[in-house]
């Protein structure tokens, strides 16, 4: 396969799940921010949206003081931020135009009618209105284009770096998800918490496991009340959960397997370690070295294993 063929369509599918995690997370924020909280509260959770995810500057620049408003049609509707929802589906689907061989035609309409149909939602005013209902359509749009992918293309090596992509991508988001949270929640969680604040803490835990389709899941696994510890290690250790960080790097471990990376090469060994120190990892030993620490270096080395990728494989691009 061309590199270029296939750095077309590895960024075509961060795009999409990028769009998807990102109104993942601003869902979860409005959720909780729906719950009763002081105002200096509110911004920091807002900022720890922004900073994480590496928006910070660029949002001073452009807004200035941090507001619910300011931040999330910053991260939806703004052409300028190549973050944003709307910035995110029209680079995927620039990237598919440019491919359009490559894919099925459901593949190609199910993208193009997404940007389309965004178009004319923005156009609305339907965001305004209500933002968990454009959050969920995002989410749907991104399930569908993965489903019409996994039921109409060949499983070559077009499709494996789809999936690529796909997983790569959700290990990031996931990673800084789950940091936001922890760094939001101002009780001391992992020690003696007030019964007030046990209560108020259930809210958000429940809320990011809805946020990543995992509160069902959790009843299912644990059958006991949510805990700031078991929601880390579902969301990072547990390998059958489907947007952990164990399952994503398991993922990419084997397509990179798939494509024909060299075993011994620095790619494979940069992705089988990060499997490695999770699948043997126990979160108890995480949370004692510190969430923050292992997330942030998580964050690091899973942006060294797709510049790898992108020198192996594809061509060098920008994010």
């Amino acid at each position: 396969m061309l590199s270029r063929t296939a750095d077309h369509l590895f960024w075509m599918s961060r795009y999409t799940e990028r769009a998807e995690n990102t109104a993942r997370m601003l869902n979860v924020h409005h959720e909780t921010a729906l719950l009763p909280q002081s105002a200096a509260v509110s911004r920091h959770g807002w900022m720890g949206v922004l900073s994480l995810s590496e928006l910070l500057p660029a949002y001073a620049q452009r807004h200035g003081e941090i507001t619910p408003q300011g931040v999330m049609e910053f991260m939806v509707l703004d052409d300028e931020n190549p973050s944003s929802i709307v910035a995110c589906l029209r680079a995927a689907r620039e990237n598919a135009r440019a491919v359009r061989g490559t894919l099925t035609t459901e593949v190609w309409e199910t993208l193009n009618q997404t940007w389309l149909e965004i178009s004319r939602l923005r156009r609305s005013g339907a965001f305004e209105r209500d933002p968990g209902e454009f959050f969920e359509w995002v989410k749907f749009r991104s399930h569908l284009s993965r489903g019409v992918t996994l039921g109409t293309m060949l499983q070559d090596e077009s499709f494996q770096f789809l999936r690529l992509g796909t997983f790569l991508e959700r290990a990031d988001n996931t990673a800084r998800l789950l940091d936001v949270k922890f760094h939001a929640v101002q009780s001391d969680f992992f020690g003696t918490a007030s019964e007030k604040d046990q209560e108020y803490d259930f809210y958000h835990w429940a809320a990011i496991l809805r946020s990543v389709s995992g509160f069902e899941v959790y009843r299912k696994v644990y059958r006991d009340v949510i805990t700031p510890e078991r929601v880390a290690e579902l969301l990072m250790l547990r390998q059958d959960m489907p947007r952990s960080l164990h399952h994503c790097m398991a993922e990419v471990e084997n397509i990179l397997r798939v494509v024909g990376a060299n075993p011994q090469g620095e790619t494979q060994r940069q992705a089988g370690r990060l499997r490695a120190d999770l699948h043997y990892g126990r979160i108890e030993e995480i949370l004692a070295t510190g969430l923050h620490a292992f997330l942030t270096q998580f964050l690091d080395r899973v942006n060294q294993l797709g510049a790898h990728i992108s020198r192996d494989f594809l061509v060098t691009t920008d994010a």
